[in-house]
């Protein structure tokens, strides 16, 4: 943890690695053959696929789920990999209970979905696991691009622009590529390294020079990439993290739960990291469902989720909810923190009770509630830090794009959780890049 906790309750090894080893296994198993073709044969390979149509990247559902009919699996995983570069990932992490999976049409009462993931899951993954080359670096155009931030929206950009025939320079603020995917996803969720495997496969392509360690504001500004390269896109994401706005906050034992998150999907030896024995944390998303399950799992005794509104209004979807219950986290809604104290190396945190009044804002009931806590940590949302954009168009802090991912400056286009709409999730992310780097396209060769 960032800071040193002064209870004596936040220790490492309260698992020993064996079983902490257990616990961060793969989430959802690979498929077998067998299970992957039968699992194939329920799809109705629906003309107007409503599976497709829900899909951020407009991946041909019906069209790679054939082919794994057919034993065609190189087909498809390219139907998967074109529209979508990240579709190894996606796989693991994107939530397809609210997406091509509710939309399947056999999403009913009386049956359950297509595992969509798990099949796509089963297609790609043999093309990271043999390398096995599916994309091809198009003719050289002579055109030099810059993509700040080595994320999913920038490694989509550049992926295709290499495909497009451009040269490409990613600037990377990190000392690896993948941003969210590295950094601040559930370890459980891409074992075995796979997130690295997923950058080595789409940098294969060539044509794409990486620059870790340089941060847009320190080391290089807009205005410098605008006058040397064609065209630039940004893809910062949200580097900063909101706070409660509450005294004491920097207490020690109140930490950042995307930090920690960091920490841990770096680790070597997860037993070695410290964990509270009571764990609290604050939001409702996935960063709080992933940062609570993962303290559970490294042998948090208790963790509680609190959140200000009810089960409906969570950013994290049903499925996580249940996972965190079923793993054993208590979620406690309608209450927000008022207050955070510490006595004698406790910290105690005072909550509000909220309800939503006639017009439906959040006001406080005048009661209040109590938790005790050896760690607080804080996930309610994240923001994108201070830098020096150049008099480019902002809303409520986010940059803003049309349709084509271009933001107000010439040139420069922009994409993933730093725009306006962005959606927190590797697969829009994914698509921002996409767009914008065949607009980039476009705009270059049109002079």
């Amino acid at each position: 943890m960032s800071k040193q906790n002064a209870a004596t309750n936040v220790r490492a090894k309260r698992l020993d690695k064996s079983e902490i080893d257990n616990n961060f296994s793969d989430l959802h198993p690979p498929m077998s053959r067998s299970e992957a073709l039968i699992e194939a044969d329920r799809c109705y390979f629906c003309y107007d696929a409503p599976c497709t149509t829900a899909c951020p990247t407009d991946i041909d559902i019906p069209g790679f789920i054939q082919k794994i009919r057919s034993d065609n699996i190189k087909g498809s995983a390219h139907t998967i990999l074109r529209e979508n570069i990240m579709g190894g990932m996606c796989a693991r992490v994107c939530p397809t209970e609210v997406l091509c999976e509710e939309a399947c049409v056999r999403n009913t009462h009386e049956e359950k979905p297509v595992n969509i993931g798990l099949l796509q899951r089963y297609a790609t993954d043999p093309i990271f696991e043999e390398n096995i080359g599916l994309f091809e670096r198009g003719a050289s155009s002579g055109k030099k691009v810059a993509v700040v931030g080595g994320g999913p929206a920038g490694l989509s950009c550049a992926h295709r622009l290499s495909m497009l025939g451009h040269d490409v320079v990613v600037f990377n603020r990190d000392d690896k590529l993948g941003g969210l995917n590295e950094y601040g996803i559930a370890a459980y969720k891409a074992v075995e390294n796979f997130a690295q495997r997923e950058v080595d496969y789409i940098l294969s392509i060539g044509g794409i020079e990486v620059r870790n360690g340089s941060a847009l504001g320190e080391d290089f500004t807009l205005a410098e990439l605008r006058d040397e390269y064609d065209a630039v896109f940004i893809g910062l994401g949200l580097a900063a993290v909101n706070e409660l706005g509450l005294e004491n906050e920097d207490l020690p034992g109140v930490e950042s739960a995307i930090d920690y998150i960091a920490e841990l999907r770096q680790s070597d030896d997860l037993s070695s990291l410290p964990v509270g024995s009571n764990v609290l944390v604050i939001g409702g998303g996935m960063t709080a469902i992933d940062i609570a399950v993962q303290s559970k799992r490294l042998g948090a005794e208790q963790v509680t989720i609190a959140y200000r509104r009810g089960a409906e209004q969570m950013g994290a979807s049903e499925f996580e909810q249940n996972l965190a219950q079923t793993d054993g986290v208590t979620i406690r809604h309608w209450v927000v923190p008022k207050s955070i104290n510490n006595s004698d190396g406790s910290l105690t945190v005072e909550l509000d009770r909220t309800e939503l009044d006639q017009s439906g804002r959040l006001q406080s009931t005048g009661e209040t509630v109590t938790i005790a806590a050896d760690v607080v940590f804080k996930a309610i949302g994240q923001k994108m830090a201070e830098h020096e954009l150049d008099g480019m168009q902002l809303e409520h802090g986010r940059i803003v794009v049309d349709d084509d991912q271009a933001t107000s400056l010439e040139n420069v286009w922009a994409g993933g959780d730093c725009v306006v709409g962005g959606e927190d999730l590797t697969v829009s992310a994914v698509r921002h890049g996409k767009i914008a780097a065949i607009a980039i396209d476009r705009s270059l060769r049109n002079g």
